[in-house]
C-alpha cells in the first residue's frame, strides 16, 4: 500500500504538470461541462413556467438544482480514456506502459484526478454563478448530504471501471469511435444528464434501474439536489456496489484476453 501511495503521488505530480501544458484545452473541456446544464436549466425552467410553475414535481428552482448537481457529478466522474486508448494501441504507445512495474490503469486514474483537482476552483465558480443566476433550490436532507460523498466516490469508481473496460475494445478493433459515440449518447439519455429519469416512459425507467448508467450520475445528483428516501438510498448503494464488482470482473477478464491479442509497432 505504501508503494502504491508513492506511485500515485508521483503520477499526480506528473499528470498535473502535463495538464498545465494544455490550459486552453482545460478551459474548453470545462465550458463543455457547464454549457449543457445551463441550456437544460433554461429550457426546462421555461417549460415549468409555461405549465403553471411545475412539471412532474420540478419547479424552475428544482430544475436548476438538479442540472447543477448533474454537472458537478458529471465533472467528478467523467472520463475520456476510451477516446485515447485506440491511438495508444494502434501507434504502439501502449508498449512502454506495459514495461512499468504498475498497472497502466493507475496512470490514467492519476491523470483524471489531476484534471479534476486543477479545475475544482473553476467548477466551484461556475456552480456559484449558475446557482445565483437560476435561483437553484437545493432541498436534500442532512442524511442525504452525508451519503453524497460515498455515492460520488462509488460513481467515479464504477464509471471509470466500465469506461476503461470499454477502452480495451481497441485490442480487437482498430476503429472504435462509432462505439464510443454510441456509448456517449446512451449515457447522456440513461444517466439522467439530459433530463430527470422520472420524465422517461415507465418501461424505460424500469430498464434504466437494471443498467449501470443512472448509478453513475443521477443517483448522486438526486442525493445532492432533492434527496431520496432511505429505501432508495440503500437500493442505490447496492446497485453501485454490484455493478462495480461486475465491472471489475469484466475489466480483469477483458484485460487478460486483450493483452494476448495486443500487437503494435513503434511507441
Amino acid at each position: 500500500m505504501t508503494h502504491l501511495i508513492a506511485v500515485y503521488r508521483q503520477q499526480l505530480k506528473t499528470a498535473i504538470a502535463e495538464q498545465l501544458q494544455y490550459r486552453a484545452a482545460l478551459v474548453i473541456w470545462l465550458i463543455e461541462v457547464a454549457l449543457g446544464p445551463a441550456v437544460s436549466i433554461s429550457v426546462w425552467s421555461t417549460v415549468a413556467r409555461n405549465e403553471g410553475g411545475e412539471v412532474n414535481g420540478y419547479s424552475p428552482s428544482g430544475f436548476a438544482a438538479y442540472f447543477i448537481a448533474t454537472m458537478l457529478v458529471n465533472y467528478a466522474t467523467q472520463t475520456w480514456v476510451f477516446w485515447e486508448f485506440s491511438r495508444r494501441v494502434r501507434e504502439g504507445e501502449f508498449s512502454p506502459l506495459l514495461l512499468r512495474p504498475v498497472h497502466p490503469i493507475h496512470a490514467d486514474i492519476a491523470q483524471h484526478l489531476a484534471y479534476k483537482i486543477l479545475m475544482l476552483p473553476v467548477i466551484g465558480l461556475v456552480t456559484l454563478i449558475l446557482w445565483l443566476a437560476f435561483h437553484a433550490g437545493f432541498t436534500p436532507s442532512t442524511a442525504n448530504l452525508a451519503t453524497f460523498l460515498p455515492a460520488l466516490l462509488l460513481a467515479f469508481a464504477l464509471r471509470f471501471t466500465l469506461e476503461w473496460t470499454l477502452a480495451l475494445l481497441a485490442f480487437w478493433l482498430t476503429q472504435v469511435n462509432v462505439i464510443n459515440q454510441l456509448y456517449v449518447v446512451v449515457v447522456l439519455f440513461l444517466s439522467g444528464q439530459l433530463l430527470p429519469l422520472s420524465f422517461l416512459p415507465a418501461p424505460l425507467q424500469a430498464v434504466t434501474a437494471w443498467l449501470p448508467f443512472q448509478w453513475m450520475v443521477a443517483f448522486p445528483a438526486q442525493l445532492l439536489s432533492t434527496g431520496l428516501s432511505a429505501q432508495a438510498v440503500v437500493t442505490g448503494f447496492l446497485a453501485q456496489l454490484i455493478w462495480l464488482l461486475l465491472g471489475l470482473g469484466l475489466l480483469s477478464l477483458t484485460w487478460r484476453r486483450g493483452l494476448k491479442r495486443y500487437t503494435a509497432v513503434g511507441g
